[in-house]
């Protein structure tokens, strides 16, 4: 059993550990969105939006184009002319689904789709084998750690934005 004083440097050397591989992942996955964007021609803020996009749809609650902006942090005319621009590259659609004719929701196309499959499906069996390494408790630990830390990141963004 580990001794009690020896805790809060344990504690102490993980906190800092942990930012930095938090940090260097968040650079190495900065570079893999780079990567993408340059080879499809993609503004800095468009991988954000299609991430955006996909992450509201797999939540089953596809965005609107006042909420991607309100994400986002845009004006509502940067947003309808980066919107207009990743729906003619096929990246997106607008749909109306609803009853509501004036509603617009955001879909992820199908060009771009493909696109993104086809870049990013060498990844997955590297991340896999990652995972693979951990049962299903040890990772239902990470996904609360890392949802905690994108919550404090998202919450202070909100706040710079104030």
């Amino acid at each position: 059993m580990e001794d009690q004083k020896d805790q809060p440097a344990e504690r102490q050397r993980l906190r800092s550990r942990l930012v930095d591989l938090l940090n260097s992942y968040a650079s190495e996955a900065n570079h893999i969105g780079h990567a993408f964007a340059g080879r499809h021609h993609l503004h800095g803020p468009d991988l954000h939006a299609l991430l955006a996009v996909m992450h509201a749809e797999r939540a089953g609650a596809p965005l609107t184009p006042g909420r991607l902006g309100e994400a986002m942090g845009l004006s509502s005319g940067a947003t309808t002319a980066m919107i207009d621009r990743l729906e003619r590259a096929g990246h997106l659609r607008r749909s109306r689904e609803s009853s509501d004719r004036r509603v617009v929701h955001l879909r992820y196309g199908d060009t771009g789709m493909a696109l993104a499959q086809a870049f990013f499906t060498p990844l997955a069996p590297r991340t896999d084998a990652v995972m693979a390494q951990f049962d299903v408790a040890e990772l239902q630990v990470v996904e609360r750690f890392v949802q905690g830390m994108v919550d404090s990141l998202s919450g202070y963004r909100d706040e710079l934005r104030s």
